[in-house]
């Protein structure tokens, strides 16, 4: 089975969804089944079918989480030495040469990624664009709207 990179708080905010499903959600569930159970007739029954549908769902994610949590290979940035080199779990502040923007991104397994909290996927051509270089770099970005310009400005392990 091949590993997948995650960050230590990905693997965190997975375990808490675990333990949530598990325990809270599951529990929530059987009791719906069980109060739709005694209204009566099971076929014609839409609580019931609701419920069970929940319930199936539900299992379904907690085999999915447990998975992903399985396959992870849990990387703590924070107990890296890469001398200043962009690596997986890095956050990294970029210039855009021609608009003079400024952007942070924290590059995270493919799972953690999401573009409004600026984590980014290892995968995607920005993090791959960004992996081994160092602060004052600069590196070309071939994006979906064409090609992008940066210039590191900090690489932070955090």
């Amino acid at each position: 089975m091949q590993k997948s990179p995650m960050t230590v708080r990905g693997a965190q905010l997975l375990r808490d969804e675990l333990k949530e499903r598990k325990t809270v959600m599951r529990s929530k569930i059987t009791e719906d089944i069980a109060e739709a159970r005694a209204h009566g007739d099971l076929k014609e029954n839409a609580e019931y079918h609701a419920a069970r549908e929940q319930q199936s769902f539900n299992e379904g994610r907690i085999q999915e989480v447990e998975g992903k949590l399985g396959a992870a290979e849990i990387i703590d940035v924070t107990k890296l030495n890469p001398n200043g080199k962009v690596v997986f779990g890095a956050t990294v502040t970029l210039l855009d040469i021609n608009s003079e923007e400024e952007v942070t991104y924290q590059i995270v397994g493919e799972d953690e990624s999401n573009i409004k909290e600026n984590r980014i996927s290892v995968t995607s051509p920005i993090a791959r664009a960004l992996i081994g270089k160092v602060a004052e770099d600069e590196v070309e970005v071939q994006a979906p709207g064409g090609t992008i310009d940066y210039e590191i400005l900090d690489v932070k392990y955090v």
